[in-house]
């Protein structure tokens, strides 16, 4: 009995305390306040072109080994500029040496790559490259942007002073304001992630005549679009 007393006389004396910090102060729900709705977007041009290199014997019309055709590839991209220590990564390594034995077929090796190119341009002429060493497996995996994270938070940033502006553009026609934030959420919308497509949607004609277009390959990607969504309260003050 004692015990409980001791809790109810602490449980008031907190009580006591919190009226007493915060006189008068209504609790936010209980305060007059507009909900409004933010939005803001931002299409940025992709500046990391992801492109999967099969190199495969087989492929070839010269039958070239596996290492002659990587040594060609490496050769071809270091002259357009590619830094291929940083940019040129090995995916996967395979041969048909397991099918050799049920087939008394030829071995052949393959060799899947991944190039990273910093713009469009860059990733047509390593496309026009390789076309020329008779590499033409190619497809494009993703295409995304470096600093994706922190445009993202950019846009939100826009989204939120959008929700503050509506909210001051309609309280002033009544002659009020808009005070603090009572509450903020960013609405669910579906995860960033990479954009991916097929190459041949990727490609477009450089020149009038087909000619001009296989001499100089160009890409032309779609921006990534960047969405964000804000609901808030804020306060009304007269």
């Amino acid at each position: 009995m004692k015990k409980i007393s001791i809790l109810l006389l602490a449980a008031a004396a907190l009580l006591a305390a919190t009226v007493k910090a915060q006189p008068g102060e209504k609790n936010f729900i209980d305060q007059p306040y507009i909900e409004v709705t933010g939005r803001a977007e931002k299409e940025v041009v992709p500046d990391e072109i992801y492109l999967k290199i099969v190199i495969n014997e087989n492929d070839n019309k010269a039958k070239q080994p596996l290492e002659q055709l990587e040594a060609s590839m490496i050769s071809a991209l270091s002259k357009l500029g590619v830094d291929v220590a940083k940019d040129l990564t090995v995916n996967d390594l395979s041969s048909s040496f397991r099918q050799y034995w049920y087939k008394r077929s030829d071995i052949f090796a393959a060799k899947e790559y991944q190039l990273l190119a910093h713009t469009a341009t860059m990733a047509g002429k390593a496309l026009q490259a390789l076309e020329a060493l008779s590499i033409s497996n190619i497809t494009i995996s993703k295409v995304d942007h470096s600093e994706v994270e922190k445009l993202r938070r950019e846009v939100k940033i826009s989204a939120m002073k959008d929700a503050k502006s509506k909210a001051e553009d309609l309280l002033h026609a009544i002659g009020q304001k808009a005070g603090r934030a009572l509450w903020v959420q960013e609405v669910d919308r579906i995860p960033y992630r990479a954009a991916t497509l097929p190459l041949a949607r990727a490609m477009k004609a450089s020149g009038a005549n087909g000619e001009a277009a296989q001499q100089q390959p160009e890409l032309e990607f779609e921006k990534i679009r960047l969405e964000c969504t804000i609901t808030a309260r804020f306060a009304i003050e007269q």
